[in-house]
């Protein structure tokens, strides 16, 4: 059993070796979940891939799960992605699984690109849903609750800020109004990290390049026409 729970904090340790404004802040309680949650990562072949973490659990939204059927392409298509980021970023299978049909789910409900919406996520959090900043954004989107009290009511307070598909939903408004507001893609993406006086668009570039890899993930994926 201590030989696990070492395993679980080497791992747990590699998986949050980010920086993103103070992003490697969590709360205590947290985090203690997030370790005794952790399993060992196991290697297939070149490349490690995490085994499934109790953090997540089952997303789910007004009693629905977020990830449920969908027509055999979309399956393929999710399962792509969450393939991808699960190497990428060194995350459950099974928690990207989840992440990629909510973004899906989010962009539907709210006319956004899903795509874009993971494409925050990884830039934001890496996909750790208990994130927190030393400004006091938190989850996977890093949204800021005290500036979006209005938005959380809704899901039930402040207190669904680290729920993940709660989350979500809120950070793909906010990165719509940022989106309506700015004009436009790169401006609203830097107002969302609340750096629009940066004439040099580093946030934004960084999204948008994470977009475009997500892009060729799907791209590379399809079958190829027969000559």
């Amino acid at each position: 059993m201590d030989n696990l729970k070492q395993i679980a904090v080497q791992t747990y340790t590699s998986i949050t070796a980010f920086l993103h404004n103070g992003l490697a802040v969590f709360g205590a309680i947290a985090a203690v979940a997030l370790l005794m949650g952790a399993r060992p990562v196991v290697d297939h072949g070149a490349q490690s891939v995490a085994t499934p973490s109790a953090v997540f659990g089952t997303i789910r939204h007004e009693g629905i799960s977020l990830y449920g059927p969908a027509a055999e392409v979309e399956n393929a298509q999710y399962r792509t992605l969450a393939v991808y980021l699960s190497r990428r970023y060194k995350v459950a299978l099974d928690a990207t699984e989840q992440l990629v049909g909510a973004a899906h789910e989010a962009g539907h409900r709210q006319g956004m690109d899903p795509l874009l919406i993971l494409a925050v996520m990884a830039v934001e959090s890496r996909f750790n849903p208990i994130a927190e900043s030393v400004m006091g954004a938190k989850g996977l989107m890093q949204v800021i609750p005290k500036f979006h009290q209005d938005k959380l009511e809704e899901h039930g307070g402040e207190d669904s800020v680290f729920d993940p598909m709660t989350n979500i939903l809120v950070g793909t408004s906010i990165l719509k109004d940022a989106m309506r507001r700015g004009g436009g893609l790169m401006p609203g993406l830097q107002l969302y990290a609340g750096a629009f006086g940066d004439d040099a668009q580093q946030y934004a570039q960084k999204v948008v390049a994470e977009k475009e890899r997500l892009q060729q993930t799907l791209k590379r994926a399809q079958p190829q026409p027969r000559a």
